[in-house]
């Protein structure tokens, strides 16, 4: 799941740096591209490393029988 929002990130931030061109008065169109991407690549990288890290854990089961 944070893979695909990572992917999202990245494509909504593609589309608006070099797609859209708007007028915000407070928000430059560009840099709100760049920030869109930059999170997106975190977001991913961040993921990855979460996905890695728990495929290292060992999970051990005991079960006791009673006779």
């Amino acid at each position: 799941m944070s893979i695909g929002l990572g992917v999202l990130l990245l494509v909504a931030g593609a589309i608006v740096f070099w797609a859209l061109h708007f007028n915000i008065g407070f928000v430059n169109d560009n840099a709100l591209g760049i920030i869109l991407m930059i999170a997106g690549a975190l977001t991913i990288i961040l993921s990855l490393l979460l996905n890695a890290q728990n495929n290292r854990s060992k999970h051990v089961e005991e079960r006791t029988y009673n006779t």
